[in-house]
């Protein structure tokens, strides 16, 4: 019957050029899971712990078990994904299926009933964030791994993740300056509204709104290419096969290096966007109106960084353009705290400091992006590094780890934010300028290092990546010559 249906793929249906407005509106899509990362990161720690009263520990765990949940979800879909059949191919019936769900649990994760105690308040916490991670699954695997398939090139690649990482940045950074500047403006000079729950409401019913809006844009947006996508053959495979496939994918060697490193890069970025609302609120001192304009400032640079990432491809490869921006970037992010706690920087409340401040995190919003691009292109090129050894298309088994570090950015980072806080004893419902100096301290003394360790870990892990442009090129050679000689070989039966 599902052959029927005119977007079912047809072997050997020329793709003509992807178009510009096709490309665009798939990128849209990355906005839904901006939006919901950056909240998680950013500002689920606060909420959970200053406005609903939570201990920081809780918050922790939860987000550990989400991480535990993760680890089985997300290869369950990518596997199910690769081998999905249907009438809408692999990839759609999976990203229609997730845009209410994430949509619905995300706005309950905001709106926690009133009045009850920790250990209830836990279990609705918890229960919302598994419901937003295993629907965010559902559209955002699939979602990565059409990229692959719509574009082969290399630095296509770039360029096709690049529209990707510019509505994710428009998305994050969007929806902060929307809470900054909006949602909770400064309160008499402080950013009290922060801590209150209206506003977190109405941040809930936008976010949600968003993110089911988006997903629905980019998945009818590539609905019209299913019909020049893979098609899986028909065949019955018992589970221990499916297993067997799996794991002789994972193991591609280049598979496991762009890994290792996206866990070091995401535990810190987890670890950096959950402790930075509490650096910037009582370490900085800043208010709404400035973290507003750090925020606008960040997005600007962060487009610009998108920009520029396809360039610096073209000029210094993909691996070598991620080690140097990986350079820049742990710059950014520990040496401000540094220079506080040798006394360098001005006291709090300093225009100059607020500028230095301004700079530095204008610089690290242009880095960031870049690295997200070039980490997912990377991991896009070895789909077919992968394919030429074991005869697969496994976009999605490949890609289910990317999506999984992703959500590592809120889960492991918020862990070591948890235990950061716990140990400095970061009292609950502390208001900027109230907290004890030694707390502060505490808290930063133990940040940088972490830090340090993990982006120089990264760093140093980037170094045994050699899946350049050439060997990329001679895969796709590969690949043709083999697709030919199928198609070759059926012609004569």
């Amino acid at each position: 019957m599902g052959e029927e249906w005119s977007s079912v793929s047809v072997p050997g249906l020329a793709r003509p050029p992807l178009d510009r407005a096709t490309k665009v509106l798939y990128g849209v899509g990355a906005a839904a899971s901006a939006i919901k990362q950056r909240g998680l990161s950013a500002f689920l720690m606060l909420f959970y712990n200053q406005v609903v009263g939570l201990d920081p520990e809780q918050v922790a765990l939860g987000i550990f078990i989400a991480l535990i949940f993760d680890a089985v979800i997300d290869p369950t879909v990518g596997l199910l994904s690769d081998n999905t059949r249907s009438r809408w191919g692999r990839r759609h019936p999976w990203m229609y299926a997730a845009a209410a769900p994430v949509a619905i649990g995300y706005f309950l994760l905001w709106t926690p009933p009133s009045g009850w105690e920790s250990a209830p308040l836990f279990g609705y916490m918890l229960a919302c964030l598994l419901t937003v991670r295993l629907f965010d699954t559902f559209f955002e695997l699939p979602a990565l791994a059409l990229g692959p398939e719509l574009e082969s090139d290399y630095h296509g690649r770039a360029t096709l993740y690049a529209y990707r990482q510019f509505f994710a940045v428009l998305g994050g950074l969007g929806m902060t300056i929307l809470v900054y500047q909006v949602l909770m403006p400064d309160e008499g000079g402080r950013s009290g509204l922060l801590l209150g729950r209206e506003g977190w409401t109405n941040y809930a019913v936008i976010a949600a709104l968003l993110i089911f809006a988006t997903i629905l844009i980019s998945t009818a947006a590539t609905h019209g290419q299913i019909r020049y996508l893979h098609m899986p053959s028909r065949r019955r495979v018992s589970v221990r096969t499916l297993v067997g496939e799996t794991v002789a994918t994972l193991s591609n060697r280049h598979f496991l290096i762009i890994t290792i490193f996206g866990l070091f890069v995401t535990i810190s970025v987890g670890v950096k966007y959950s402790m930075e609302i509490y650096f910037n609120l009582y370490f900085w001192e800043l208010t709404s109106r400035q973290l507003a304009l750090i925020a606008t400032v960040g997005t600007v640079c962060g487009l610009g960084g998108v920009l520029y990432a396809p360039h610096l491809v073209r000029a210094l490869g993909k691996r070598n353009a991620m080690v140097l921006a990986f350079i820049v970037l742990t710059t950014t992010v520990v040496t401000p705290i540094s220079l506080r706690l040798l006394g360098v920087l001005p006291l709090n409340g300093d225009p100059v400091l607020f500028y230095i401040l301004l700079v530095d995190l204008g610089l690290h919003g242009a880095t960031s992006p870049i690295i997200t691009i070039l980490t997912v292109s990377m991991a896009a090129d070895v789909v077919e590094d992968s394919q030429v050894k074991t005869g697969r298309r496994s976009e999605g088994v490949l890609l289910s780890a990317d999506d999984l570090l992703k959500k590592l950015v809120s889960g492991v980072g918020l862990l070591i934010s948890g235990v950061i806080l716990a140990a400095a004893a970061f009292p609950k419902g502390a208001q900027p300028g109230q907290v004890p100096a030694a707390t502060l301290e505490k808290m930063a003394t133990l940040y940088v290092p972490i830090m340090l360790a993990l982006y120089g870990a990264a760093i140093a892990t980037m170094l045994f990546f050699r899946l350049g442009k050439e060997q990329h090129d001679i895969n796709l050679a590969t690949l043709l010559r083999q697709t030919e000689a199928e198609e070759a070989e059926e012609a004569l039966r």
